[in-house]
């Protein structure tokens, strides 16, 4: 995968929780987040267990999801917000769409990321779709994440 990205001059940090065996590039994922914030995040990786009580309590669905994000207050020296990930999710649509778990894991962390930056699929008139489309295209990732969320 090809990695287009610079790294600013005072480079973002990402705090993971990797509370599973996903291997994560945090580098990769800290470059792509230095290209549309100058904020840390927070990243946690986690079970669709663990996800499905994070989706219940805070948003009352009571079923696993693939990403959540979770937007801070937008104060001076706060970080940007956390994104929540199902390491299950991201075997199963590995696999099921022929990609790498790394391929997949940072599609979600795009989709998640754009979130934490105000854009909403459901509700914008292509915007996040037109952002996640150029992302994608710079890392050369799979186009996955485009064909299966179009009309959501």
């Amino acid at each position: 995968m090809a990695d287009g990205f610079t790294s600013a001059i005072i480079p973002l940090m990402i705090d993971i929780d990797n509370k599973t065996s996903l291997e994560v590039n945090n580098t990769l994922l800290e470059n792509i987040a230095n290209d549309v914030t100058d904020k840390d995040i927070e990243l946690i990786i986690t079970t669709n267990d663990e996800i499905r009580q994070i989706n219940k309590e805070y948003r009352n669905i009571d079923k696993p999801t693939d990403v959540l994000s979770f937007p801070y207050e937008d104060m001076p020296m706060t970080p940007l917000g956390s994104i929540v990930i199902s390491q299950d999710f991201v075997l199963q649509k590995a696999q099921e769409l022929g990609h790498t778990q790394a391929d997949e894991l940072t599609l979600l962390f795009i989709h998640g990321l754009l979130h934490l930056l105000g854009y909403d699929h459901e509700t914008d008139e292509g915007q996040m779709r037109q952002e996640e489309e150029r992302l994608i295209n710079e890392l050369n990732l799979p186009k996955s994440l485009i064909v299966r969320t179009q009309g959501i």
